[in-house]
């Protein structure tokens, strides 16, 4: 069992920059790929980006590939989501999101465990 908890979100202007963080509880999180996933209201949950159990791997969306970095700290349970030149389209609720297949979440947008989500709110 894994629980995921999300921090991070806020209002921020175009341009700027936030960290999304996401803390996971369970001793088998380093056996977890991780992604964050976003939504908006009115539109499909999006994949964002996802990272390897052991961080050796990323993989991202074309709309956040270049300006933005998932990262992992398997001894402090905790993903990351940096996130840079933030537009108005960024805006959605940001969910962070475990399984162990990470073909799941880039593809297919299925996760064994689901975070709350936190509020990202860019202004123009």
């Amino acid at each position: 069992q894994v629980q995921l908890v999300e921090s991070g979100g806020r209002l921020v202007q175009a341009g700027g920059s936030l960290r999304l963080s996401c803390a996971a509880s369970g001793r088998t999180f380093s056996s977890y790929a991780m992604g964050w996933f976003r939504q908006a209201p009115g539109k499909e949950r999006e994949f964002v980006a996802a990272i390897s159990w052991s961080g050796g791997r990323t993989y991202y969306a074309d709309s956040v590939k270049g300006r933005s970095t998932i990262s992992r700290d398997n001894a402090k349970n905790t993903v990351y989501l940096q996130m840079n030149s933030l537009n108005p389209d960024d805006t959605a609720v940001y969910y962070c999101a475990a399984d162990l297949n990470p073909g799941r979440l880039r593809f297919q947008r299925l996760a064994d465990y689901w975070g709350q989500g936190t509020q990202v709110t860019v202004s123009s």
